[in-house]
């Protein structure tokens, strides 16, 4: 069924992206990264332009498939026939994302433990670990205003984010994007376990803060521990092979 939908109404490059996307919500379960039926990853169509992929509302992170993704355009309608919805929550964030960044090919949010907990302290995010230090300088934050809704809170969003590409809502949650999907998985992964091991110290006393001049070799040298020249790539590759080993379903 899904290879039949696959060829009568659709590009192989969206069903490729389809599938990426798929595994990709596969893959942040299997993280524990999800949070019931709620937050998003959306990926742009390259062959459509405005249009791009969203998961179903009302289904959860395990449960989304590639023939399942939702197609909208950036004024949020529907460009195909799936029965779901789609939660305006979601939508209003990424397509303000998607139509003013052109470097945003993926968008990425989610309301992790730790992601809200360092969203939701004085300073966010501190240089006190490793991958802490990947993110010095080049972290965007934004005062809550309650649930992404509304239309008005965008031209907001787009000054406080301004040229940087991963952002800490105040008391909300991690909000990462990137030219591919593996480059904005690492760069989500990196700040998952940055705010993880934050909230770690912080428990256990004063911490140890990287100096300034440390930061920038570090920053400086990090290309030379990837294991590609894409960022991600490698990385995203990997977890999709583990969650094949889980449960294969999401290809469909």
């Amino acid at each position: 069924m899904a290879t039949a939908l696959r060829n009568a109404q659709m590009s192989a490059s969206e069903w490729e992206a389809r599938q990426q996307l798929a595994a990709c919500y596969r893959v942040f379960d299997m993280l524990g990264w999800s949070e019931m039926i709620y937050n998003h990853i959306t990926v742009k169509l390259e062959d459509e332009d405005g249009a791009f992929l969203i998961n179903p509302f009302g289904l959860h992170f395990s449960e989304v498939t590639a023939s399942s993704l939702v197609k909208i355009d950036i004024d949020g309608n529907k460009l195909d026939d799936c029965p779901y919805p789609v939660n305006r929550a979601g939508f209003v964030q990424h397509a303000l994302f998607h139509r003013h960044l052109p470097d945003a090919h993926c968008i990425m949010h989610t309301h992790t433990t730790a992601g809200m907990a360092v969203s939701s302290v004085e300073g966010g995010l501190q240089p006190v670990n490793f991958y802490a230090c990947n993110f010095a300088g080049q972290i965007a934050y934004h005062d809550f205003e309650g649930v992404t809704v509304r239309d008005e809170e965008g031209e907001r969003l787009l000054a406080h984010l301004g040229s940087k590409r991963a952002m800490l809502l105040k008391n909300h949650g991690i909000l990462v994007m990137g030219k591919t999907l593996p480059e904005a998985f690492i760069k989500h992964w990196s700040l998952q376990r940055a705010c993880e091991i934050q909230v770690a110290t912080m428990s256990m006393g004063k911490p140890l803060v990287v100096a300034d001049e440390v930061i920038a070799v570090h920053q400086r040298d990090l290309y030379m521990a990837q294991a590609s020249t894409k960022p991600g790539e490698a990385d995203f590759a990997a977890m999709v092979r583990k969650v094949d080993k889980i449960d294969t379903s999401w290809r469909d």
